[in-house]
């Protein structure tokens, strides 16, 4: 067995799913990513850099929503419209860790028409 063989699969995902979520305050596009681990616990990593636990992503959903946030997924051209965009442009942040996301979950917008 190669040494590429015996490790396989140990930089496998250590969650279940993800979604992205985004609030608009005004002038301001923040986001915030919903992770679901295989065992049924929810963290939310937010615009200031922390992860939030919650016992279950229902609940995770529950306070982001609380929170003024929108599931990415669920949203359409009228909900994009509503923030002064497109929805193909509204991307989340990408990068490979965290600290790579983080500057990227703010975003200031121009003035709504």
């Amino acid at each position: 067995m190669s040494e590429e063989e015996m490790y396989e699969g140990y930089a496998a995902q250590d969650f279940e799913f993800e979604e992205w979520w985004l609030a608009a305050p005004e002038h301001l596009l923040v986001w915030a990513r919903l992770r679901v681990l295989h065992s049924g616990v929810a963290h939310v990593f937010d615009s200031q850099g922390d992860t939030l636990t919650y016992e279950s992503d229902d609940i995770a959903r529950a306070a982001l929503m609380d929170a003024d946030f929108r599931s990415l997924e669920g949203m359409d051209d009228d909900d994009a419209e509503l923030i002064g965009m497109l929805l193909e442009e509204l991307q989340p942040p990408h990068g490979d860790s965290d600290e790579e996301l983080l500057p990227q979950m703010i975003r200031t917008l121009g003035p709504r028409h």
